[in-house]
């Protein structure tokens, strides 16, 4: 069975791959397939928050009685990626590839950064605190049917 640092870590490089594939894409000029990409990036990225905001975090907080320690955190970074993600649709939108790699690349750090913070720290925390509960979280999550698109 996985930990859930294997099962989430596992997203985060499947939401990298992605992530490089919509680069790839946007390099070539072709802004109908780098909208389509994009598109597929960002939906499995924000399925990915919405496991860990909807299932991990809350049985985190449960378990340690603190909501503002670093699901707080992660949540906020969240926001900041969701903010970098809206942006660059609307470049797309606009039509304007430069603008959507040039956020692509903040985006890039700050997907780097927080992917530490949760595979170095965050999970393997989960994994000790939840450890007779998390097979359930990680059906939980596995469960959890992706938002549809707007």
């Amino acid at each position: 069975m996985d930990t859930i640092t294997e099962f989430l870590a596992d997203e985060h490089r499947c939401c990298d791959e992605s992530f490089a594939a919509t680069e790839e894409v946007a390099q070539t000029g072709d802004l109908a397939r780098c909208r389509a990409s994009f598109q597929q990036f960002r939906a499995a990225m924000e399925h990915h928050f919405q496991k860990e905001e909807a299932m991990l975090f809350p049985a985190f907080e449960q378990a340690t009685g603190n909501a503002m320690g670093p699901t707080r955190v992660m949540r906020l970074e969240h926001q900041q990626m969701r903010e970098t993600l809206a942006g660059m649709d609307d470049a797309l939108a606009g039509g304007d590839l430069d603008d959507f790699l040039g956020q692509a690349e903040g985006l890039l750090i700050l997907m780097q950064q927080h992917n530490i913070k949760e595979e170095q720290m965050l999970y393997p925390m989960c994994d000790r605190l939840l450890s007779g509960a998390a097979g359930s979280v990680i059906q939980a999550m596995r469960d959890l049917p992706a938002a549809q698109p707007t």
